[in-house]
């Protein structure tokens, strides 16, 4: 199940009430060889943006005006076509199911990579993560500009890891062939240890697992798990405007191919990637 990490939970209540002065611009950017259809879902009592949900071609970037005290995630999906029969508009990942370009209040459908934002939050600071927690489809950095505090600095993965995702986490394009996106262990396995519910439900009891600690590896600024809040929360004072790139690094823009209709059964053993391993154009293989 979807869940926003703890401290940011708190911080986008504190978010969410104020002035709906324009106060930030979000600029995205896609670096992908391919089409990337970013998805903007606001948060609870905070007004919606200007848009849901577009599409943004290989190359361009684009402009969105975010008023003051918003709180909410933006994703990147892919894959994404129109049904010439019904007209209904998917996408092979991080789908808001809503069956249309704009999102319109739905958000990803899991595994996505995610940026989450509280503008203004408490003490008039902004809050912001990238976040695995829900998986990952694909790369994306969040870089502040003219904020200010020692925190205040890029976050997100850059790294390329569908290639290198563990067998039992990976969906796979129609030919079987290319990991598209990586499930969370939480996703896969509907493990109350990995998704920190249950008698896990707290930071004393919910610890990394082998799954979140190989996302840790390759992207350290971003959550691994729910509970991942010291290396992964970034602040912000002043104010700043947001650059929000898809495909940062070179090595990251081959253009994925769509996943399989059935998934092959996956078995339930740990593939363990290192860093290196994770950069690299091979999958890891088991340990």
């Amino acid at each position: 199940m979807s869940r926003l990490s703890p401290m940011l939970t708190l911080w986008l209540l504190a978010g969410c009430f104020g002035s709906e002065v324009l106060s930030a611009t979000f600029t995205f950017s896609n670096n992908c060889g391919y089409t990337v259809w970013p998805g903007l879902l606001s948060g609870a009592g905070t007004a919606p943006l200007s848009t849901t949900g577009f599409a943004l071609q290989k190359g361009e970037s684009r402009p969105v005006p975010v008023p003051s005290a918003w709180s909410g995630r933006i994703w990147g999906r892919t894959l994404c076509s129109t049904d010439s029969a019904t007209g209904k508009f998917t996408c092979a990942t991080a789908d808001c199911g809503s069956g249309k370009l704009e999102c319109s209040g739905a958000g990803a459908i899991p595994p996505a990579t995610l940026a989450e934002f509280t503008l203004n939050g408490a003490g008039g600071q902004d809050f912001y993560d990238v976040s695995l927690v829900d998986g990952y489809n694909l790369p994306m950095m969040v870089v502040p500009s003219g904020g200010t505090g020692k925190n205040c600095s890029a976050t997100g993965c850059s790294v390329d890891l569908n290639g290198a995702c563990p067998t039992e986490l990976k969906v796979l394009s129609m030919d079987g062939k290319q990991g598209v996106a990586c499930k969370s262990a939480c996703e896969a396995f509907g493990d109350a240890r990995y998704c920190c519910s249950g008698a896990y439900g707290s930071p004393d009891t919910c610890k990394p697992s082998q799954y979140s600690q190989m996302f840790k590896n390759a992207c350290p600024r971003a959550y691994s798990y729910a509970y991942d809040d010291k290396t992964s929360t970034f602040t912000c004072g002043s104010s700043p405007d947001y650059a929000i790139t898809f495909c940062p690094s070179p090595g990251t823009r081959r253009h994925p191919q769509r996943p399989m209709r059935r998934r092959r059964a996956h078995k339930r053993t740990a593939e363990w990637c290192t860093r290196d391993c994770l950069t690299a154009e091979e999958p890891c293989g088991a340990m």
